[in-house]
This record gives structure tokens, sequence and C-alpha cells, in this order.
């Protein structure tokens, strides 16, 4: 199975330097033991040692690459400058990258177990900082004791511009439409644990498994080894990154100044506010909270970023 997923013209290296002729385009599709599995516009898959120098290398690279001398195995020789990153806060004040090149995450939440709408709020804010368009699917919609209720406490999220999808991915309600919404993109799954993105996931990628074993096997790997990330080409179209070791990606390198602008909704206020380092608290001449006292911004949303706020305040919590 050859991959499906976009082919980008080549791109200038993060380091400003031309990779020589010689070096071969190439996906970064999984991590796999010590080494990474690199697809190459021709759809074939070969197991790639990094440089040091390089630094993280994340599923949905694109890299340049030279083949060993008998062609079997190959070295990360450059990262290609990245569209976007995804980030977590990692040890002894280090970031680590989850994924590179994405350009949507779904945040997935469902009925049971109930929806942390703090987590939802914080996945956004992420996103609204790195540039990365969200969406948010309400999974297992089936399973709602009153479908009505529970599509209309996104309300909030649709008045403010994140597209939602109300799916079962047991029944198979609304896949149709969300591997429409998948075409064209570099995506990845964010939520709770339990909410059923594994399942959805498998809805559409069918045959997951086959692509799995591929990769192991024509990496030269033999089996499938434990892996923090993968991509997988959706056959409809577009890409889509399985990070099931990640359940969470934390609050990294934003600041607390940085956080209003990432509600979205605050941004139209912020400029009006009487002093420019206005926390949009209980701040004197604050055309947030006004905007807040009239109904214009959601009070439950703004009453979650003073928690995130409070959460910036304390680096141990972003962990959580």
């Amino acid at each position: 199975m050859k991959g499906k997923g976009r082919r980008n013209s080549p791109q200038k290296p993060i380091h400003g330097i031309a990779p020589p002729s010689h070096l071969l385009d190439g996906l970064v599709i999984s991590h796999l033991g010590q080494g990474l599995a690199v697809e190459t516009p021709d759809g074939n898959i070969m197991l790639c040692q990094t440089r040091r120098r390089l630094g993280d290398v994340a599923v949905g690279d694109r890299i340049s690459w030279s083949p060993s001398e008998d062609g079997m195995q190959g070295r990360v020789e450059e990262v290609l400058a990245r569209s976007s990153v995804l980030v977590r806060p990692g040890y002894a004040g280090k970031n680590r990258v989850v994924a590179a090149n994405l350009d949507r995450v779904f945040v997935v939440i469902s009925p049971y177990p109930q929806p942390d709408w703090l987590l939802v709020d914080q996945y956004l804010a992420v996103c609204e900082y790195r540039h990365i368009p969200a969406e948010i699917i309400f999974n297992k919609i089936d399973l709602a004791e009153n479908k009505e209720q529970a599509v209309a406490e996104l309300n909030d999220y649709v008045r403010i511009g994140y597209p939602t999808h109300a799916v079962s991915a047991r029944k198979g309600i609304g896949i149709a439409e969300l591997k429409q919404s998948l075409h064209g993109h570099c995506s990845m799954f964010a939520g709770q644990s339990g909410v059923g993105k594994s399942s959805l996931t498998n809805a559409l990628l069918p045959d997951k498994n086959l692509r799995t074993n591929e990769i192991s096997l024509r990496s030269g790997l033999g089996r499938h080894t434990t892996t923090a990330a993968t991509l997988y080409h959706v056959p409809e179209g577009g890409d889509l990154i399985d990070s099931p070791g990640v359940a969470v990606f934390g609050l990294a390198d934003i600041k607390g100044q940085d956080l209003a602008w990432c509600y979205r909704e605050f941004q139209a206020y912020m400029g009006h506010c009487r002093f420019n380092d206005c926390r949009h608290i209980n701040d004197k001449g604050c055309a947030v909270r006004e905007a807040v006292e009239k109904g214009e911004i959601s009070v439950a949303r703004h009453q979650r970023y003073l928690k995130l706020l409070d959460k910036l305040a304390q680096p141990d919590t972003l962990w959580e």
C-alpha cells in the first residue's frame, strides 16, 4: 500500500542551508525504536537514524535524508521548514515536539465521560497560539440522553467560529462528513481518555493494522514496536497522526500575557481595555470583563480562562 498523502515540493531546511543534491526527500511517519520510519515520495518506507545535532525530529516532519552504502537504511540530514509544530512540556524545562506540520486539530468530547471543558479550552488555546485551526468532535452522540441538549452545549464554541461535528464511531453517524473535513489536511485527534479517539481512528482507517505492520516490515524491523505517534494516509485523502501516548498537550511556551489572545472571542475587545497590561480579571476599565457582563462573551469561558491563567502561574500543574 503506497502513501496517498499530500506531496510537498522541496522546502528550505530549518537551518537555512540548501541540502546537497544527493539527498532525498522524505516524510517522517513513525518512531520505531531508536529510529524513524521515513516515507519516500514514491511510497517506499526506509528506517533512518538522525544526526544528534538535529534535535527533535517529529512525526509529520519533511526531511532530507541520505541512504546507507547498501541502500537498506538511511540517515536524516536536515529537517525542512515546518509550517506548524505542536509541543508539550518535558522534563527539566525542555519542551518535546508532539507533531509537525499539522494544519488541523480535532478536539474530541463525548457524553461519557462528561466533557472536561477546561481541557477543551486548553487545547483550543494552544491551537490558537500555534496558529493551527481547531474543530470539535462530539463523539458517541448516540449515547447522549438528549441529543439536542448535548449539541447545544457546543453553542458557545459555534458562536465564536469553531466548526463542530456530532458523530458516532460505533454507529457510523457523521463519519462521512468527518472524512470530508479531514480531506487535504494533516490532522490529529486530542481529548481526554475514554472519549473514543481510537474508535474514531479505526473508523477512518479500516486498514490501520495492515498499514502499521507494513511500516514495520518495510522499514526492516520485522514486526511493529511501540511508537509514540504514527502518520497514516486517510483513504479518502488527507493525513491523520495517531498519537495514542499523548492524551494531553500542555500550555508549553504560553505566557500569562499571551493567554487572553488565545481566547479568540477576547481579541476584539482587548485593544479597548484602559490599561495595556490588563489581565482581564478585575482590572479597571477592562473591556473584556464588560463584554462578559453584557453577555457578549461566555461567562463559563471567561471563568475557565481565569483557571488557566492561574494554572500558568503554577508550572508544576502544566503536566496535568
